[in-house]
């Protein structure tokens, strides 16, 4: 069968293919700027491929997870996190028969907002910025506003939806976003369970006997038991949700990381440090606002000079941001 045209053939496989409850590329709500439709992708491929191809996803790979700037070549950075989001999203999707491409795109973009040092700096900069600041907020900032010298990425409104309300305590208008949401926890409790044993901050006999009997023993295992319940859950229904014991145990293990690792003084050790790079950058920047690149000096007047610092310094990546307060603060040795 010869296909004329790739984009309109994908339509109608989702349409036949989909649950009544995914939502269908050709029903998207649409970009603020309208644009001609693409020959073979549709709108959601589309938003997928201008997030990947965006220096902000590029960006992530020297962004912190957990441990900053860790030198190890097996810890998760930013980057990696996105990606383990990514598949364990797809996954789910597929299983519900949601639409995958949304959720990829949702998935790629729902951490480009992060700020150097991971939420050691957003918790500074949340600080120092009048209205607060909130990495899923500066996410939707980077792909409306920021990205593209200026212009924005122009994705669709779901995308930018699920990228907004990714967090837990977020509202994702489709269920694709909602995947998305989950998705990011499973993903980020159980990858910072295996960096904190690679650390040595964790051993497995620290985990919670009660998580380990309902979730299994191993990252595979509990991934794994958390995907299958929330399938057997979901399927069908016009939500995403897991059953009331995963879910428990679930909040249980979050809790435990929260309490043993997140908060723990080994891997806290330089949070002190990295916060007061991000402090002194910011402060250094709004008495020197001129010294910032001309496509974020263009937004002073409409958004403010201390959220388009906070722009400036979001964008950075830990090496650059530890760089940077090098160059500014640091004295070199006299020649």
């Amino acid at each position: 069968m010869e296909i004329t045209n790739p984009r309109s053939y994908v339509e109608q496989l989702e349409e036949s293919t989909l649950s009544e409850f995914a939502v269908l590329s050709k029903n998207t709500r649409g970009r603020e700027i309208p644009v001609e439709p693409c020959a073979i992708r549709t709108a959601f491929i589309r938003d997928r491929d201008r997030i990947i191809h965006c220096k902000s996803f590029r960006r992530l790979k020297h962004k912190t997870q957990v441990f900053l700037a860790p030198q190890g070549d097996h810890y998760r950075t930013r980057l990696t996190h996105t990606l383990e989001v990514s598949q364990i999203a797809r996954t789910i999707s597929r299983a519900l028969r949601l639409n995958e491409d949304l959720t990829e795109a949702i998935a790629m973009g729902h951490d480009l907002g992060h700020t150097p040092f991971g939420h050691s700096g957003e918790d500074v900069l949340n600080e120092l910025v009048a209205g607060g600041f909130e990495h899923n907020v500066q996410s939707l900032r980077v792909v409306e506003k920021l990205e593209n010298d200026g212009a924005g990425l122009n994705l669709t409104f779901e995308v930018r939806d699920g990228i907004l309300h990714h967090k837990k305590n977020g509202t994702p208008s489709t269920l694709e976003g909602r995947v998305v949401s989950l998705a990011d926890r499973i993903a980020y409790i159980n990858h910072d369970i295996d960096d904190a044993m690679r650390a040595g901050v964790l051993t497995g006999s620290d985990i919670p006997a009660a998580c380990t009997r309902v979730l299994g023993d191993s990252h595979g295992q509990r991934i794994n038991t958390m995907i299958l319940d929330l399938v057997a859950q979901s399927a069908g229904k016009n939500t995403v949700s897991m059953s009331a014991a995963v879910r428990e145990q679930f909040e249980a293990l979050r809790e435990f990381m929260f309490d043993k690792v997140y908060n723990n003084p080994i891997a806290k050790r330089e949070e002190g440090k990295a916060q007061r790079v991000v402090a002194e950058l910011f402060h250094y920047y709004m008495d020197h606002v001129d010294e910032l690149p001309p496509d974020f000096l263009a937004n002073i007047e409409a958004d403010g000079r201390d959220r388009v610092v906070s722009d400036y310094i979001a964008c950075m990546t830990d090496n650059y941001a530890i760089r940077d307060y090098g160059r500014l603060f640091v004295p070199e040795a006299w020649t």
